[in-house]
C-alpha cells in the first residue's frame, strides 16, 4: 500500500471514530429522559447508546495506533490488547491515557452498555464529555 492510500485509510478511521461518536448522541435522543426525576427510563437506548459510544472510543485508538505505524492487520482485538499498545505505543511517558481509557471502558463500556447501570442525564452528559475530550486527544 503506498503512503497516499494509506493515509487515506488512517483518516477514513478517524472518520468513523467522530461519526459513531454522533451516532451515539443521536441513538440517546431515542431515550427520552424522565425531566421529573432525570433519569432514563428506556434502558435499551441508553446501552445501544454506550456500545456505540465504546466503539467510537476504539476507533479513536486505531486511528492514532496507524498514525504511530501499527499496521491495521495488527491492531487490538480486546480490551487487554488495548491496554498494551496504549501502554506501549501511545502513554508511555505517562499514564494518564490508559488510566482515562481503563476508566472510559469501566464507565462506557461494562456499567454503560454491558450491565445498563447508567441512567442519569447529569451522569452520561459527563461521560460523553470525557469520551468527548479522550477521542479529540487521540484524532488531533
Amino acid at each position: 500500500m503506498n503512503k497516499k492510500s494509506r493515509n487515506s485509510e488512517i483518516e477514513k478511521v478517524k472518520k468513523e471514530a467522530l461519526r459513531f461518536y454522533s451516532n451515539a448522541k443521536e441513538i440517546l435522543k431515542k431515550a427520552k429522559p424522565d425531566y421529573e426525576t432525570g433519569i432514563y427510563d428506556d434502558i435499551k437506548y441508553v446501552q445501544e447508546t454506550f456500545g456505540t459510544l465504546w466503539l467510537s472510543i476504539l476507533k479513536a485508538v486505531d486511528y492514532a495506533l496507524l498514525k504511530k505505524g501499527i499496521d491495521s492487520k495488527k491492531l487490538p482485538r480486546s480490551y487487554d490488547t488495548y491496554s498494551e499498545f496504549l501502554k506501549k505505543y501511545l502513554s508511555y511517558r505517562n499514564g494518564k491515557l490508559i488510566k482515562v481509557f481503563n476508566t472510559l471502558y469501566h464507565e462506557v463500556h461494562i456499567a454503560g452498555y454491558y450491565r445498563g447501570d447508567l441512567r442519569e442525564v447529569k451522569l452520561l452528559k459527563n461521560i460523553f464529555k470525557s469520551a468527548k475530550d479522550f477521542i479529540n486527544k487521540l484524532t488531533k
